[in-house]
C-alpha cells in the first residue's frame, strides 16, 4: 500500500507543513495548486523536492478558497468547476514540466472532497476533469461504493484510486466519522499504526462501533503538519515495510 500526504500549503512567508521530513517518508505527494493554499514559488519548490526523492506528484485543487484553507463549500455551476479544476492541475503540471516530469494523478482537498463523495453530480464533474486532462488518475475516498465508483471511472476511461486514513474513525458505510464525534479521530500513534497495518494486511478496518469493515485501498494517507504526526508517520512506513 502506498503512502501519500497533502504538501506544498505554505503562502508566501506563512509556513505550514513539514514537507522536507515528510517527502522521504511517502510515495505520493498532493501538492497544492493555489487556490486553498500554496503560491507558484512553493509549488515549484514542492515539485522539486517530489522529484529529489522519487515521489508521485499529485494535484491537489480545491474550491477559491485561500481565507479558509479550502474547507467551506462554495457552490458551483458543472462548467465552473469543471474549469477551475483544469486550470489548477494546469499550472501545477508546468511546474512539473520544467522539471522533467508530470502531474500523475488528481485528489480534491478539504470542502471539495467532502462533497464529492456526498454529491454523485460533483463527483461525476471531478471524473471529467480527469478524462479530460488526458485521462489523469483519480484519487478518492474508499466507502462500500467501491464497484459504483470503479464502474464510473470505466466508463469515462480513468483509473480510480482508492484512499483511506490511519487517523480518522470509520462508520458502517465506509465514511469517515465527523470531527466533532468523540472518538473520531485517533491519536494515539500505537493506534494509527495498527489501523495502518489493518488496511494493508487485512484490507479493511473496525468502524467506531466496533463491526468489521471490508475497505480494499490503493493508498494511505498519512499527515505532517507536526512533529508528532511525522513521528506517526515514521511508525506507519517502518511497519508497513515490515509486512
Amino acid at each position: 500500500m502506498k503512502l501519500n500526504c497533502d504538501l506544498g500549503e505554505s503562502f508566501g512567508a506563512w509556513k505550514m507543513g513539514m514537507d522536507t521530513d515528510v517527502m522521504p517518508l511517502i510515495d505520493q505527494a498532493n501538492i497544492a495548486c493555489g487556490f486553498h493554499a500554496s503560491d507558484p514559488l512553493t509549488m515549484a519548490r514542492t515539485v522539486r523536492l517530489a522529484c529529489e526523492q522519487g515521489v508521485q506528484i499529485g494535484a491537489h485543487p480545491a474550491y477559491p478558497d485561500l481565507v479558509g484553507f479550502g474547507r467551506r463549500s462554495i457552490p458551483c455551476a458543472p462548467d465552473e468547476l469543471h474549469a477551475i479544476l483544469l486550470y489548477q492541475i494546469g499550472a501545477l503540471d508546468a511546474l512539473c514540466k520544467a522539471e522533467g516530469t508530470r502531474v500523475q494523478y488528481m485528489k480534491p482537498h478539504g470542502a471539495l472532497y467532502n462533497d464529492m463523495m456526498r454529491d454523485p453530480a460533483i463527483l461525476d464533474v471531478v471524473f471529467r476533469v480527469g478524462r479530460d486532462y488526458g485521462h489523469l488518475p483519480v484519487m478518492i475516498a474508499a466507502n462500500v461504493h467501491r464497484v459504483e465508483h470503479e464502474q464510473r471511472g470505466k466508463a469515462l476511461g480513468i483509473e480510480v484510486l482508492f484512499e483511506v486514513f490511519a487517523d480518522r474513525a470509520y462508520d458502517e458505510a465506509g465514511n469517515l466519522v465527523p470531527r466533532s464525534v468523540p472518538g473520531s479521530v485517533l491519536h494515539e500513534q500505537e493506534a494509527i499504526v495498527a489501523q495502518a497495518i489493518s488496511f494493508a494486511s487485512d484490507g479493511g478496518v473496525k468502524t467506531l462501533n466496533g463491526d468489521w469493515l471490508d475497505l480494499a485501498a490503493d493508498t494511505l494517507c498519512i499527515h505532517g503538519d507536526n512533529d508528532s504526526s511525522v513521528a506517526a508517520a515514521t511508525a506507519v512506513r517502518d511497519a508497513l515495510r515490515m509486512l
